[in-house]
């Protein structure tokens, strides 16, 4: 199974099999500075209003307080609470039984789909003039009327600099991060700052493992090999495929680094590994870590 991809002068070709090219989504998953495309009309209302209840020094966030407060005192004022939706039928691939595996059209299928919500989370942070998006959560929910369609939504706050320093990514997309209010003040602090979130998946199939071994290692302690080298592999496909969206951006490096495994209901021996952290750039020659300070609750 092979992908389509551009090459350096945009040109579309064939990727290889066992290849991923995560920008090969249709015009519909890019970004475009200013775009509302696949924004629902009641969304471009909320948007208008929002951009008059900014005006006036209206918010709405998903902040806690203390994030709130330490985001101010970071420089950043919130402007809204920001998000973006993609419904998506994932289509099927068979694959051997025990064959072990990347399903290449699930895997295909995942990244355009989370790429498109976060994408309309950018575009409408775009539209209220922010820097980046604080807080991102990127979530899936399953409805009873489509067991093959899920929800991806991407939601966070749009934050803009008080000072009017302007912190994009350098492609100029407001930047996104998964980190909270309070790591995000920290990370600033401490003379970095977030470019982007990025993300790289793997859809894997395991393949079974023979009734004749089984039998060989019946009652033993032993490694399951088969095992080990299909989950580590598509592990390092995520992973890799991640830290190559935080060479694209021209980061420093990724904070916040997390694999999440989902079979999202494809059976037992179907797993997603989901790679997704916040790259990161030097703003600062020096950098003041601040020092642990001990805190005590005055709750029971």
């Amino acid at each position: 199974m092979g992908f389509l991809r551009r090459d350096e002068d945009n040109q579309i070709e064939q990727a290889g099999p066992g290849e991923f090219a995560p920008d090969a989504a249709p015009s519909s998953g890019e970004y475009q500075a200013g775009s509302l495309a696949g924004i629902p009309s009641s969304g471009r209302e909320r948007i208008e209003r929002m951009k008059r209840e900014v005006g006036r020094g209206f918010f709405t966030s998903d902040l806690s307080v203390n994030e709130f407060l330490l985001v101010k005192q970071a420089g950043f004022e919130p402007l809204g609470l920001v998000l973006g939706s993609s419904i998506y039928h994932i289509g099927f691939q068979q694959a051997m039984w025990n064959q072990s595996q990347e399903l290449g059209v699930l895997t295909q299928a995942m990244y355009h789909a989370r790429e498109l919500a976060m994408t309309r989370m950018e575009e409408e942070a775009d539209q209220l003039g922010a820097d980046g998006i604080v807080g991102v959560r990127l979530e899936i929910g399953r409805y009873d009327w489509g067991a093959d369609l899920a929800e991806f939504i991407a939601v966070g706050t749009a934050v803009r600099h008080r000072g009017g320093e302007l912190h994009r990514a350098p492609n100029g997309r407001p930047f996104a991060s998964d980190l909270s209010g309070q790591d995000f003040a920290t990370l600033l602090r401490a003379g970095y700052r977030p470019v982007g979130m990025v993300m790289g998946n793997c859809v894997y199939h395991v393949g079974r493992q023979g009734m004749l071994a089984s039998l060989k290692q019946l009652g033993r302690n032993v490694e399951m090999p088969n095992y080990t080298q299909a989950l580590y592999e598509a592990r390092e496909l995520a992973m890799e495929r991640m830290q190559t969206e935080a060479d694209g951006l021209e980061s420093a490096g990724i904070v916040g680094a997390r694999i999440v495994e989902r079979s999202h209901g494809w059976g037992s021996h179907v797993i997603e590994f989901f790679a997704i952290g916040t790259a990161v750039v030097v703003t600062a020659e020096s950098h003041e870590i601040e020092k642990p300070a001990m805190v005590l609750p005055l709750t029971g």
